[in-house]
């Protein structure tokens, strides 16, 4: 993969609508836990290791499907999350190392994949912006039911949101950790502002 891969019609409409529901009706589903770097945004993480897959899937059994198309073999720490923009939403440039909380010593992610849930008709704005150093190497215009993965060492933003409606995708770092990194993270936990 030279920086992403885009793919489409991944999953099923029906799918897509269910995940739109489970997501939107969950009681960790609130004002981000992310940083700064995520504006008006909402959503919850999920971390887990690949031997926690599990557990995962017992207490968000709507995320299965995505999950089996998503996850790469070689991957074994994971922290996905739900994101939502709206009108005004907007995503400043970063690089994804969302499990330092618990590692310090994490690099950033092997890639990243980011499923399109949901997406407004005729929506302006809310494009997948990617850089390699300085470097424009990528702009993603979100397509629901499109997968995109791209190198996790890139910086990446999404340019604000000038449309109303939802602009769902399901985001996930995906690592590869050495043994004792591995040891750091949890096996399974949920982060959300819901709960704090």
């Amino acid at each position: 993969m030279k920086y992403y891969q885009l793919q489409t019609n991944v999953l099923s409409d029906r799918y897509l609508s269910k995940l739109w529901q489970k997501v939107n009706s969950s009681a960790y589903f609130t004002a981000n836990n992310l940083n700064r770097d995520f504006v008006q945004t909402k959503g919850f993480s999920v971390v887990f290791q690949r031997d926690g897959l599990s557990l995962v899937e017992q207490n968000f059994p709507f995320l299965k499907p995505y999950l089996e198309i998503a996850l790469q073999p070689d991957c074994n720490a994971f922290y996905l999350n739900p994101l939502l923009l709206t009108a005004g939403s907007r995503v400043d440039p970063h690089i994804d190392r969302s499990l330092r909380s618990y590692c310090k010593t994490v690099e950033p992610p092997f890639l990243v994949s980011v499923l399109y849930v949901q997406v407004p008709t005729a929506m302006s704005g809310g494009e997948l912006m990617l850089k390699s150093g300085k470097r424009h190497v990528g702009k993603i215009t979100p397509q629901a039911n499109s997968l995109v993965f791209f190198q996790g060492d890139l910086t990446h933003s999404i340019n604000p949101m000038k449309t109303t409606g939802n602009r769902l995708s399901l985001v996930c770092e995906q690592y590869a950790l050495t043994p004792d990194e591995l040891e750091d993270i949890p096996l399974f936990t949920v982060e959300s502002r819901a709960y704090p």
